[in-house]
């Protein structure tokens, strides 16, 4: 559907709440003369484009709504590439309601999830890893997430991907123009080179491609476990670390009976804390059921702290700990002692402390910290001043991309003929397409932009 006839949509673009002011944003063809209809201080069709104007909101009734502001953005030089008003009225959830209400009543159609940002991709105005940056940069919940967001709406994906089709290109460039001239027995593709090129691509890819396990991290968080013995003080850490009573705490043993999670930020990355069931042997039906969700959510875990009370004996608490490391052996794992404070230096264990801890009296809880990042990232390159893949749809697409260029070396070292070459080059080109989104369906759209908010 061309610019012009797409339909004009609406959509409050803030946040609900009580607020200073609240913006509804309006965007699509005869936005301006509806929005006229209700807006009687300027004539928005004849003002310039990028200027705010003050007046009053009437309703059909000629009833005052709001007194409120309109930023006028004329196509293309709008977000959406569209004609587009954004409405700042009062704040709060009523009135809010109210204006939208009004806008609506003209004629235009209230926005669905994702669709000014849909817009703007259809329009140009992004390429699609951008649109998804968009949302990346309004979930992020860690300076690292934010920083790795910006970078992708900066494009600099789009720039690796790029570089890897203008390679992909000049190779298939090659082979296809020798297959215009195969009954003249050219030769234009020198295949020593060609598989230098396709080596030097699948490299890059492969470099790239490394970046994704820390990118998940950066973007969803560090789930973290906290798995031991009833009574152990998971509870009280996960408080101790968030700041404040999110999981019961008391001194029966199996008080948390189901997993409980919270959220925490520390040195810029984002960990979704999961505080567990004791584990034990136990009879209790619903504590049955939270033992079997607390081993689940160890299996799911990117980090899994163990915590040993050391104020009871090793062996009420070190009998299942094999066991529970046999769930996700491959996992970064960490044991903290516990209870510190009620035990002091005289504690002897048989188990093998990363450290000890009192969560009540706050020792060592910063070296904790700091050592909980460290594990979770031990395995991972992190840097964040150098791109991130933090989707699996891209990482996906890079991996399609590099099995067709190791397809495409095969054939080479086979000797097969130049359009069979050609059919893998082509295929790599595809899937780097879907990630830009020069080559999508719309499947794959409805997919992106349904997670985007109303309003975005």
């Amino acid at each position: 559907m061309s610019l012009s006839q797409r339909k004009p949509i609406a959509a409050i673009a803030t946040a609900p709440g009580e607020a200073g002011i609240s913006v509804i944003r309006v965007s699509g063809k005869d936005c301006f003369n509806l929005v006229n209809l209700l807006f009687k201080a300027k004539d928005l069709t004849s003002v310039p484009g990028h200027t705010i104007h003050f007046g009053k909101l009437r309703n059909l009734k000629n009833e005052v709504v709001d007194e409120l502001l309109i930023s006028v953005f004329k196509s293309p030089h709008s977000y959406t590439g569209e004609d587009t008003l954004e409405i700042s009225c009062h704040g709060g959830v009523l009135i809010t309601r109210e204006v939208l209400i009004t806008i609506l009543s003209t004629g235009i159609e209230p926005a669905q999830p994702g669709e000014f940002t849909h817009r703007a991709f259809l329009n140009g105005k992004m390429e699609l890893s951008q649109a998804e940056a968009v949302a990346d940069l309004i979930h992020a919940k860690s300076k690292k997430a934010l920083a790795s967001a910006h970078q992708q709406l900066d494009g600099k994906l789009g720039e690796y991907v790029k570089t890897f089709r203008q390679s992909i290109i000049d190779a298939t460039a090659m082979i296809e123009l020798e297959l215009d001239f195969v009954e003249e027995d050219v030769e234009f593709a020198n295949m020593d080179e060609l598989m230098k090129l396709l080596n030097n691509l699948e490299e890059d890819i492969e470099h790239l491609m490394e970046t994704y396990e820390a990118g998940r991290l950066v973007k969803h968080g560090v789930r973290t476990v906290f798995i031991g013995a009833p009574n152990a003080g998971k509870s009280t850490l996960l408080n101790t670390l968030v700041g404040k009573d999110r999981a019961i705490v008391t001194e029966i043993a199996g008080t948390t009976r189901d997993v409980i999670d919270a959220d925490w930020t520390y040195d810029g990355i984002y960990f979704k804390l999961t505080d567990t069931a004791g584990i034990r042997e136990t009879t209790d039906r619903i504590e049955v059921e939270g033992v079997k969700r607390s081993q689940k959510a160890i299996t799911q875990a990117d980090l899994i702290v163990y915590l040993h009370d050391l104020s009871r004996s090793d062996e009420e608490q070190i009998t299942n700990i094999n066991a529970l490391r046999n769930l996700a052996p491959e996992t970064p794992f960490m044991a903290v002692g516990t209870k510190k404070d009620l035990t002091g230096e005289k504690t002897q264990t048989r188990l093998d402390l990363d450290i000890t801890i009192s969560a009540i009296e706050m020792e060592n809880i910063d070296q904790l910290k700091k050592m909980m990042k460290e594990r979770a990232l031990e395995n991972q390159h992190l840097d964040t001043s150098g791109l991130l893949v933090t989707s699996a749809r891209h990482r996906d697409a890079l991996e399609k991309t590099k099995e067709h260029v190791a397809s495409a070396k095969r054939a080479i070292n086979l000797g097969m003929s130049g359009d069979l070459l050609a059919i893998d080059l082509r295929s790599a080109l595809q899937s780097l397409g879907t990630i830009t989104g020069e080559i999508t369906n719309e499947d794959v759209l409805d997919s992106i932009f349904s997670r985007f908010c109303i309003g975005k």
